[in-house]
C-alpha cells in the first residue's frame, strides 16, 4: 500500500526532545502513523535508514518531523572499534542532522567492525583504561566532526572480558565525562547484562548518580535455557517486562523524568499496542513529575 503523506507543514514542530514517552518509527507502521498522526510525544529513528538522498523513508520521516520531535539512533558508528572512523558513515549522518534537526542523537558503547569487516552486533568492549582513553578519543572526534553532542548507550552483553578492570556503569560514566558527551541509559539491556553477569542492578544505577542521563530506553527481551542457568537476549520482540518497569520506576526516582522509549523492533505489534505502552510509561512519568511537584 503507498503511504500518503499529509501537505507538509510551513513550520517544523519544536526539536527538543520532551520527558515523554515516544515510540520507534518503523517501516511497517510508515501508513498508519502517516494518516493517523498518533497521540505521542516524540519519534525515534534509526539513523541508518535515512541515509539514502530520497525515497519512502525519508520522505516519511521529513514529513512527521513537521509536526513531532525527531531522535535518531544510530547502530553501525562502531565507535569502539580500532578500524579508521568510518568518514562516509560520518558525512551521511551529518548531511541527515543538518536535514532532520533531531532534538537528540544517540549511540552505543560497543564496536562492530575490524579490519573492515562490518558484524551484524553490538559487540562488547573491554572495559580497561586503555579501551578507556581510545573510546573517548574517537567519541570526542566524532562530536567534533559531526558538531552534535552524542549520546552512548549501555550495552546488552552476554560475555565479559576477563581482563576488565573497570565496572560497566563507571567506564560508560568516565567515557561521557571526558568526552563531554550524554548517557541514554536502556533500562533493557541493564537488566539483561546484571541477569547475565549476575551484576547488581542498584549499583549500576547508583554508579550512574549524578551522570548525565538524557533518555531512557524500555523495550522486551527473550530467554534462553542454558547449561548453567537461563541466558537473556536482547530481543526488542515483546512488551516490556514487570522487572524492568520497576526498574524504570527506580530509574525516575534517582534520576527524574526523561525522554522515554518504547522499543520494538522484531515480531512487531499494532501501533495501538506500541501507543498502549507509551502511555504505560507516561502515567509514571507523570507520577514521578508530581511526586517532585508536591
Amino acid at each position: 500500500m503507498a503511504v500518503v503523506l499529509p501537505a507538509p507543514c510551513l513550520q517544523r514542530a519544536q526539536g527538543t526532545i520532551p520527558a515523554s514517552a515516544g515510540i520507534g518509527l518503523r517501516a511497517e507502521h510508515y501508513h498508519e502513523v502517516a494518516e493517523t498522526r498518533p497521540t505521542v510525544g516524540w519519534f525515534e529513528a534509526h539513523s541508518e535508514n535515512y541515509f539514502g538522498g530520497g525515497g519512502t523513508p525519508l520522505r516519511v520521516l521529513e514529513s512527521l518531523r513537521a509536526d513531532y520531535p525527531v531522535s535518531l539512533h544510530g547502530v553501525g558508528m562502531s565507535l569502539g572499534s580500532v578500524d579508521p572512523l568510518d568518514e562516509r558513515h560520518l558525512t551521511r549522518l551529518k548531511a541527515l542532522i543538518m536535514r532532520i534537526e533531531p532534538g537528540l542523537v544517540s549511540e552505543h558503547l560497543s564496536w562492530g567492525s575490524y579490519g573492515g569487516c562490518f558484524h551484524n552486533d553490538l559487540l562488547p568492549l573491554p572495559y580497561t583504561e586503555e579501551a578507556l582513553d581510545h573510546f573517548v578519543g574517537r567519541l570526542t572526534r566524532v562530536q567534533e566532526f559531526l558538531g552534535q553532542r552524542l549520546l552512548i548507550e549501555n550495552p546488552s552483553s552476554y560475555l565479559e572480558f576477563a581482563h576488565s578492570s573497570l565496572p560497566e556503569w563507571e567506564f560508560l560514566a568516565e567515557a561521557t565525562r571526558r568526552s563531554g558527551a550524554g548517557i541514554l541509559l536502556d533500562l533493557n539491556n541493564l537488566y539483561v547484562s546484571c541477569r547475565n553477569h549476575r551484576w547488581d542492578t542498584h549499583e549500576y544505577l547508583r554508579g550512574l548518580a549524578g551522570g548525565p542521563i538524557e533518555e531512557l530506553h524500555l523495550a522486551g527481551h527473550s530467554q534462553r535455557p542454558m547449561e548453567h542457568g537461563d541466558l537473556l537476549i536482547d530481543t526488542h520482540d515483546g512488551p516490556v517486562c514487570r522487572e524492568v518497569w520497576a526498574l524504570y520506576v527506580e530509574a525516575l526516582t534517582a534520576f527524574g523524568p526523561k525522554p522515554t522509549l518504547i522499543e520494538w523492533d522484531a515480531r512487531l505489534p499494532p501501533l495501538a499496542e506500541l501507543l498502549v505502552e507509551a502511555r504505560t510509561a507516561d502515567r509514571h512519568l507523570e507520577a514521578r513529575s508530581h511526586a517532585l511537584a508536591g
